[in-house]
């Protein structure tokens, strides 16, 4: 590991990018902790200074994905946001996962603990607070209500033990790492189709050349809100559309689709249980129309990503019906009642 360390971490001009055989060794030794602490802080402080090459990524992510829990249970889309959460925005991808599943899409959400540098809300935080402790779930129980319900959440510190022990690091690092983007790649699920959030638009092509060497069928890279994969509403959203050949920049514009909404001011952050009742709210049909409008133009590239419509336009209008009718608002109620166990599922 020392060897290594000097390699990537002899400064600006000195350092250089590892080849995949000895990154896969770095990252072996990372994640089942034959490096020391001080070992592994330092590679990561190097890797950010330096940034992470593409092949540096894919050893980070082969070797999570080796040490993982994974469960192919059908066909559908991951949905990766950031681990470190939410702390300004509304989580669309919530809401939007029943709107997708109640369209026949298997999802797949995967949420941890906060995490730095943000440390907001997280997906795992919005269970908590409906009462739904997912990390105290065996591994069948989740799988029963995905193949129930069509959504899948993975608790990723449990079906990925060596994220879990890494935390304490993370922590007191208090900064990204090159955790913070692998750890959205580890498909739990086998999905062929990822819709993956990035904070900068100066990551689109290494993400996206990343993105084609894991060989997903498709792709959707999104520069959301916050870092995340949900589409803004108030304006349009840079996203890379990764799909066998050269990847391309495609913007969304709401607007396009007569969606396009001013979001309500809001003097505080969002905290869980604002972002669950929003989501409830949407489901309902009771929402501000910028988070209603939100969650269809989210569920609509998405349908359309994975060719279940022709186009986001029609997308649009199968996420609309979707909610108008109720339809999400039962797979929403169903996979509430599976997780808190007071469903039975045949």
């Amino acid at each position: 590991m020392i060897n290594l360390l000097k390699e990537v971490a002899r400064g600006k001009r000195g350092a250089r990018d590892l080849s995949m055989e000895e990154s896969l060794q770095a990252a072996e030794w990372i994640m089942t902790r034959k490096a020391t602490p001080a070992q592994i802080g330092a590679f990561f402080i190097a890797e950010r200074i330096k940034m992470e090459s593409v092949e540096e990524l894919e050893a980070f992510v082969t070797v999570l994905r080796k040490h993982a829990e994974r469960a192919p249970v059908r066909k559908g889309i991951d949905c990766a946001g950031p681990y470190d959460g939410r702390k300004k925005s509304f989580m669309a991808t919530f809401p939007t996962a029943f709107v997708l599943a109640a369209a026949g899409l298997p999802v797949t959400l995967h949420s941890a603990p906060s995490l730095p540098p943000k440390w907001g809300t997280t997906l795992l935080d919005l269970l908590l607070e409906m009462g739904i402790d997912a990390q105290r779930m065996q591994k069948d129980a989740l799988i029963r209500v995905a193949e129930a319900t069509g959504v899948l959440f993975v608790p990723a510190e449990m079906w990925c033990p060596p994220l879990k022990e890494l935390r304490s690091i993370r922590e007191e690092l208090g900064m990204r790492t090159v955790l913070n983007s692998a750890e959205k790649l580890v498909n739990y699920s086998g999905s062929p189709y990822i819709v993956y959030g990035v904070y900068h638009n100066t990551v689109f092509e290494r993400m996206s050349k990343l993105i084609q060497n894991l060989q997903y069928e498709k792709a959707l890279i999104v520069q959301g809100p916050e870092g995340s994969e949900d589409m803004f509403i108030d304006r349009a959203t840079r996203t890379y559309i990764v799909d066998g050949g050269e990847p391309r920049l495609h913007v969304v514009n709401p607007d396009e689709y007569g969606l396009e909404t001013p979001l309500p001011e809001k003097e505080n952050g969002w905290t869980a249980a604002d972002q669950l009742r929003v989501t409830e709210e949407v489901l309902r049909g009771e929402a501000h129309m910028a988070f209603t409008n939100q969650v269809m133009l989210c569920g609509a590239v998405r349908l359309h990503l994975a060719g279940r419509v022709g186009s986001v336009e029609e997308g649009v209008y199968t996420c609309k019906s979707l909610l108008d009718s109720g339809a999400a608002l039962d797979i929403f109620r169903t996979w509430c009642g599976a997780m808190l166990g007071k469903e039975q599922l045949i």
